[in-house]
């Protein structure tokens, strides 16, 4: 007797019971022939080739200059546009297939790849503004500490301005109306710097991010300008009103509003939809549970 048989019909057994669809509901992603799937190493190509477009010569090629640096732009927009637009359509087939039933047609790629390419367009379209409220974050970090030595000190490294790039740019897709793939570009940051904005967040400019390993801003923040946070600041939800079956109810307002000039010290906690208001400085390690007037000071 072959002494693996044993050990080949268990794996079978857990192969058939893992394989039950029945048991998998929410869990099971059904893909279809011809239908794109999002893909985690494009979309990191994407963040790639977008801040080689809005910081040229820090990011990407190393030899660009004033003379070339239209052409190095070119080819990179031309390459964004094309995987954006596949990306994109991937978001939209992901999304199409998670709100259909079995017995519906399968994604409808020539109505979805107008819409992606439309949509991919109209973000690039941005990017020069992007570009223009970037700079003030940059400026912002610049300003803001003392151990910055240049401007291109805080591009190189600050993972502030990395994580801000993949929120800007995924704030322009999810204003597009793309799903899934603006959650995917920031979750790639959050791997990157230890920073998590949801991308549906209202930021205003010249904002930065001290050190900021651990900050989290949740969907329903809205940030002023001139707006500073440290490390370890949660921007969060005390809690969220449910439907009739328990379910949370999405979209509903449930995190801060920073208005302008407010600073955040390191690990203090704000939660619900509470104001802080104009000028107000939030102490470290605080725990902020109601509206904060402006100009005031909180600290243990």
């Amino acid at each position: 007797m072959n002494t693996t048989e044993p050990f080949a019909r268990q794996l079978w057994h857990t192969v058939d019971e893992l394989s039950d669809t029945a048991q998998m509901q929410g869990l099971f992603h059904q893909h279809r022939h011809g239908d794109p799937l999002p893909s985690a190493a494009v979309l990191k190509e994407i963040i790639g080739l977008t801040r080689a477009v809005l910081f040229p010569g820090y990011f990407g090629s190393s030899s660009v200059n004033a003379h070339t640096v239209r052409y190095h732009i070119g080819v990179q927009a031309e390459r964004l546009f094309s995987l954006l637009a596949g990306q994109i359509q991937a978001g939209l087939c992901f999304a199409h297939a998670a709100a259909e039933v079995a017995e519906q047609p399968a994604c409808p790629d020539d109505a979805l790849q107008h819409q992606a390419e439309q949509a991919a367009l109209a973000v690039i379209e941005r990017l020069p503004a992007v570009r223009r409220i970037l700079a003030t974050d940059v400026e912002a970090a610049y300003m803001g500490d003392p151990a910055a030595q240049s401007y291109g000190e805080v591009i190189s490294c600050y993972p502030a301005i990395r994580a801000l790039s993949c929120y800007r740019l995924a704030h322009e897709l999810h204003l597009q109306g793309v799903p899934l793939i603006p959650r995917i570009i920031t979750e790639l940051a959050h791997s990157e710097t230890g920073i998590d904005i949801h991308p549906a967040a209202q930021i205003g400019n010249h904002f930065t991010i001290d050190h900021g390993t651990g900050v989290v801003i949740g969907a329903t923040c809205i940030i002023g300008n001139h707006v500073k946070l440290y490390q370890g600041v949660t921007l969060g939800a005390k809690n969220f009103p449910l439907d009739e079956l328990g379910h949370p109810m999405k979209n509903h307002p449930r995190h801060p509003i920073l208005e302008d000039d407010v600073i955040v010290y390191s690990n203090a906690t704000i939660l619900g939809r509470i104001t802080i208001g104009r000028g107000a400085t939030i102490g470290a390690n605080m725990w902020v549970t109601h509206d904060v007037e402006a100009g005031a000071v909180l600290r243990n």
